[in-house]
């Protein structure tokens, strides 16, 4: 696998396709399946290339398989910290062993960027994500935030890799 920088060649809504079909598949079961099935294409490409945002793209034999996006905590009461805004993988690339791999750039792009804490936010029923961040290094924070995602309550959990610092 080959992980690099968003280049100018690269199509959003095929980086937006990676979310899409990402969400449909991680999401099942937790977010409602009429809005999952709802998301219509292209639905981020729009956020690919916000500024600010860092996003970085996993390719396999010349395929897009998966992207990540970093940037300074959107959080004003993290302020100093790093966040890994989202790591997404084609359905069919989840579970090989890529995902160690991309979060592991993601987290030496930030700590390059001189953050030397890192968070991120998982859904708390996302019980895959949540067991992936803890075993690449992870831990659950005290901080949770509520969300309403298609008609029902979610709740996000964050994430810190130095999770005794919050």
């Amino acid at each position: 696998m080959v992980i690099r920088f968003l280049s100018p060649d690269d199509s959003p809504s095929e980086i937006s396709r990676i979310y899409e079909q990402s969400w449909k598949s991680a999401y099942r079961g937790i977010i409602p399946q009429a809005w999952l099935d709802s998301i219509p294409a292209g639905r981020w490409a729009d956020r690919i290339t916000k500024p600010g945002m860092l996003t970085l793209v996993a390719e396999e034999d010349g395929q897009l398989i998966g992207t990540a996006s970093v940037c300074r905590s959107r959080w004003e009461e993290y302020p100093d910290h790093g966040e890994i805004v989202s790591i997404y993988f084609l359905p069919e690339y989840t579970g090989r062993g890529f995902g160690a791999p991309l979060l592991r750039r993601c987290t030496d792009e930030l700590h390059a960027r001189g953050f030397s804490a890192i968070l991120l936010w998982v859904l708390e029923e996302n019980t895959r994500a949540r067991h992936f961040y803890e075993k690449n290094g992870f831990s659950c924070t005290a901080a949770f935030r509520e969300d309403c995602i298609g008609g029902k309550m979610l709740r996000e959990l964050m994430y810190s890799d130095c999770a005794e610092d919050l």
